[in-house]
């Protein structure tokens, strides 16, 4: 049996990482899906490969920082199946690392557009749709980097624990709708976690050596089920919770190594 057979997902950031594996594993257990992106060739790929094995999802072309592009993605799934039963808000661009004294103005409020304030109008226009038929499942991405206040990511970070309280609120509001809101952390082998090894090697590797189990998860097979479970009918009865799925990284936390220099280079 298909465990979300016959709903409606939204998956923003859906043409890669973390929300490719969950959009094709929301469409292989009988979701109509919709994929959101910036990149048009990345989600327009996502969404051909579902089709093409038998699903059926669209792609609407994105900016999660602009209230209108938010918008029109619910209204444009709605347009196309009828309503809207899941969201999952996963989109990042992500972020330099910067001290706290450098950060400009005009990237936190970047941050805070595309982490808090997408999800914010994401949830909102959805609202309607899951209050109508008194069901409804948010799943929003936030991280571990906020929870334990990594250093030289303060927009990253308060951005996205705006979104695990906003999460919060909004579960303690719409539980009686029959709708469950939850925040998912991951430590996941994705786009934004493969730029950083790439460009921090060193303060990977320190981060890898942290984790419990040594290892980044891996979107299809680590992630996306748990995600999964959080959007189906199985998690009835749990709302307002942080899920780390982070291979016990969350435990201890991270001790940030090298330091940034003083000085702005």
């Amino acid at each position: 049996m298909q465990r979300v057979a016959g709903k409606v997902a939204i998956v923003t950031g859906g043409g890669a990482g973390i929300g490719k594996a969950v959009a094709e594993l929301l469409s292989r257990e009988g979701a109509s899906v919709t994929v959101a992106d910036f990149d048009e060739a990345a989600g327009m790929e996502v969404v051909l490969g579902i089709n093409r094995s038998g699903g059926n999802a669209i792609f609407v072309k994105t900016d999660v920082g602009i209230k209108s592009d938010v918008v029109g993605i619910v209204e444009e799934t709605a347009a196309a199946f009828g309503t809207v039963n899941i969201l999952i808000n996963n989109a990042w661009a992500g972020s330099d690392l910067l001290r706290f004294e450098w950060e400009a103005d005009a990237w936190m409020q970047r941050a805070y557009e595309m982490g808090a304030l997408g999800p914010y109008w994401a949830m909102q226009a959805a609202f309607p749709y899951m209050k109508k038929q008194a069901w409804g499942r948010v799943v929003n991405l936030c991280s571990l980097n906020g929870v334990n206040a990594h250093m030289y990511m303060v927009a990253y970070n308060s951005a996205k624990e705006a979104l695990r309280c906003m999460t919060r609120t909004a579960a303690r509001e719409w539980a009686s709708r029959g709708i469950t809101c939850n925040v998912v952390c991951p430590a996941a082998e994705s786009t934004a976690a493969k730029k950083m090894r790439e460009r921090e090697p060193q303060m990977f590797e320190k981060l890898l050596e942290t984790s419990p189990m040594g290892r980044l998860g891996d979107c299809e097979k680590d992630i996306a089920p748990v995600i999964l479970f959080l959007a189906s009918e199985e998690s009835r009865y749990v709302t307002g919770n942080t899920l780390f799925v982070d291979g016990g990284g969350h435990i201890n936390g991270v001790k940030w190594t090298p330091e940034l220099p003083e000085r702005q280079p």
